[in-house]
């Protein structure tokens, strides 16, 4: 059972490295989002760097690559305990990891909100769908891609201890909610200046 989980792990990190924006930038753009814009290897930039088929497909791919991380390791690990799916809450979380320090990248990725709503929706689909609606509200008012990222992966990890989920499950949300805060350092010291860029649809 544990080198499953760690298989699990394993596997998980080399699929999140598969940085979208990164392969759609290079492949179809001869473009290296992160010389670009804010310099983040995301969605967002790609949007604002490459415009909004671009950032379809990286969308896409983030979310893709979450899911199927998740469900390599739910089935290859099975279950811990009765409910509790170790191999895929370890499959999901170094899927971010290796979004955010890609190994094939030179371990300089993106952000991981993408990859990491994808993996959170495999752990809890409701608590996971609650703050993607608190997510769209914040942005619709607000403008704010970061602010909405933050405030709703904090929100998660509450939210699934408030549902009943497993504690592991909660635990590992923690952690992904810590690291997308810590992601996001720069964006918070923006956002308290007043000089953080609100979401476009426009190159530039």
């Amino acid at each position: 059972m544990v080198w499953k989980i760690i298989l699990s792990a394993v596997i998980g990190y080399l699929l999140g490295s598969i940085n979208t924006s990164l392969v759609v930038g290079k492949l179809f753009y001869r473009t290296d989002v992160r010389d670009h814009g804010s310099g983040n290897a995301g969605a967002t930039n790609t949007l604002r760097t490459l415009g909004k088929g671009a950032a379809i497909a990286v969308v896409v791919g983030d979310l893709l690559k979450g899911i199927i991380a998740c469900l390599i390791g739910r089935y290859l690990a099975g279950e811990l305990m009765p409910g509790v799916y170790a191999g895929e809450y370890l499959a999901g979380m170094f899927a971010v990891l290796g979004h955010n320090w890609p190994i094939y990248f030179g371990f300089k990725g993106g952000k991981g909100v993408m990859t990491s709503f994808a993996v959170v929706l495999m752990f809890s689909p409701l608590a996971a769908l609650l703050c993607l609606a608190g997510f769209v509200i914040i942005v619709a008012i607000t403008k704010y891609v970061s602010l909405g990222s933050i405030v709703c992966a904090v929100l998660f990890p509450i939210i699934a201890l408030v549902l009943g989920e497993p504690l592991m499950l909660v635990l590992v949300g923690a952690f992904l909610a810590l690291l997308i805060v810590v992601r996001h350092m720069a964006n918070i010291q923006r956002l308290l200046n007043g000089t953080e860029k609100k979401l476009s649809f426009k190159k530039g």
